[in-house]
């Protein structure tokens, strides 16, 4: 089974993901994380040299890959990822894939990125008091892709170990 974390930067993707794959027994892949390796080169440096566009399609067959090659894995996704292209039909129709969007409140993501911000590139830019505007219109616009996950968890007031057992008690 392949577990695969998706939802808003902040949400706690890649802080559940590494326990939750201690849980089941399987690997984690953080994508970002996997991206940056194999192009040798920051998430951020690549959407400043190669663009939105080729990023998203690096990003895209960096996830078929991982899920054509893995079969006992959680992969913690970008919070953009499934919100490009075939990318979110694909994990759907994956006989091997469960998804789990980990929804988040813009107030808990709001005080999660904003000391975060210079290491997010699609909010490093954006003043504090913009913050949380921004995100509640950018997660408004990508609530479309990730409630159509399996699996809906909200994780605002839970701790990680909490969550954990959420997902596990689901897959059993």
């Amino acid at each position: 089974m392949i577990v695969v974390l998706l939802g808003y930067m902040g949400s706690g993707k890649s802080s559940v993901g590494k326990p939750l794959a201690n849980r089941l027994n399987a690997a984690f892949i953080d994508l970002d994380s996997y991206i940056e390796k194999q192009q040798a080169s920051s998430i951020s440096n690549l959407f400043e040299t190669k663009g939105a566009l080729e990023f998203r399609d690096i990003e895209r067959k960096a996830v078929f890959e991982i899920c054509n090659s893995h079969s006992n894995l959680v992969l913690a996704l970008g919070g953009g990822t499934p919100c490009y292209g075939d990318i979110l039909p694909y994990l759907l129709c994956h006989p091997n894939v469960f998804t789990v969007y980990l929804k988040a409140s813009v107030k808990s993501l709001t005080k999660r990125l904003i000391t975060e911000k210079s290491n997010r590139p699609l909010i490093a830019n954006i003043p504090d008091e913009k913050l949380s505007d921004f995100i509640g219109k950018h997660l408004f616009e990508r609530s479309a892709f990730y409630t159509q996950a399996e699996l809906t968890i909200e994780v605002s007031s839970m701790q990680i170990d909490q969550i954990v057992l959420e997902i596990n008690s689901a897959l059993n």
